[in-house]
């Protein structure tokens, strides 16, 4: 039983983060969901629905639970107008930005299309643009779209009516459809030109090399710093904040998969040679150039989550 319960994380963790949009708070719901399947296993009946649907019932409520009064998780694009200065304000809140999460947590092993499909709706910007949406709606899209759960597996799920899980749908589809998540492209390690942009990028970004960097940048490129609300718009004043800035110098990348999307791991030296974790970088890319930078501060103690070592030794610098 046990088992049977645990093959259910990955596509249960998927779910749960689609719906509130943070890593803790996903661990924490699927783990309430398997505690209480485990406990209610006498309950499930295979003749009523099938394993995955009563589990999704189960998270459902729990997520709902946790989202009754909560606030509403955003980039740092959707808070406000984009800075004209270098100064980052103070922090907001926790609670207040999408967190990201590794694709090994959200993907699994899936037949190739289901992968592209998987990534495409845990993409940042597609998990920003769930979190506009009422829970209820967010939950009903999500089955309904996403998960591809019929509209009364979906009720049952929701605990209510088929015309009720329909209007609330619809909701959501205009929602979106009036306010689209940016379209960018998914992380491809067998598309060449997506490999040499991404070296390029690395090359440039830990040479400290800003006409190289600002030439990979599209022309209304945005870079982000949670848990800031500060962000910039344009290639050319993300170039001006770089240029006036060495704190990056002799930082090194390692590469990740992140919602989808190409990511690394931004180590920086400290005071006795080492690199140590500095922050999650995710580089969302479309049209052979870099669209978004988002700089997770404060992400060092999710490396290990991400595959990354908790250190580079000092011959990465040079390497």
């Amino acid at each position: 039983m046990i088992e049977e319960l645990e093959a259910h994380r990955v596509p249960l963790t998927g779910y749960c983060y689609r719906l509130l949009g943070s890593a803790a708070d996903t661990d924490d719901a699927v783990q309430e969901t398997l505690i209480r399947a485990y406990r209610r296993w006498r309950d499930f009946d295979p003749q009523r629905a099938r394993l995955t649907t009563w589990l999704h019932a189960i998270a459902t409520n729990v997520c709902l639970d946790m989202l009754r009064g909560a606030s509403r998780r955003a980039l740092s694009v959707d808070l406000g107008p984009a800075s004209d200065t270098a100064d980052l304000g103070s922090p907001l809140p926790p609670g207040s930005f999408v967190e990201p999460m590794p694709d090994s947590r959200l993907v699994g092993v899936q037949d190739p299309a289901d992968r592209v499909i998987t990534r495409e709706t845990v993409r940042l910007a597609f998990v920003a643009a769930l979190q506009r949406l009422s829970p209820r709606q967010r939950a009903a899209l999500v089955l309904r779209d996403v998960l591809a759960f019929s509209a009364r597996e979906s009720a049952e799920i929701l605990d209510t009516s088929v015309a009720a899980l329909n209007s609330a749908l619809q909701r959501a589809r205009t929602a979106l459809a009036d306010d689209p998540p940016v379209a960018t492209d998914l992380l491809d390690p067998h598309d060449p030109d997506q490999v040499d942009l991404l070296s390029r990028y690395v090359a440039a970004f830990e040479s400290h090399d800003v006409p190289a960097l600002t030439a990979l940048l599209h022309e209304d490129a945005m870079s982000s710093m949670p848990p800031f609300a500060w962000w910039l718009r344009g290639a050319d004043r993300i170039a001006a904040v770089m240029s006036d800035a060495d704190a990056c110098a002799g930082d090194r990348l390692l590469p990740t998969a992140i919602n989808g999307s190409p990511g690394f791991g931004q180590y920086r030296p400290d005071g006795d040679g080492r690199l140590e974790p500095f922050a999650l970088l995710l580089v969302e890319i479309a049209q052979g150039r870099v669209v978004h930078l988002v700089t997770f501060l404060g992400s060092q103690e999710r490396f290990a989550e991400f595959g990354l070592p908790p250190r580079l030794g000092a011959d990465a610098r040079h390497r």
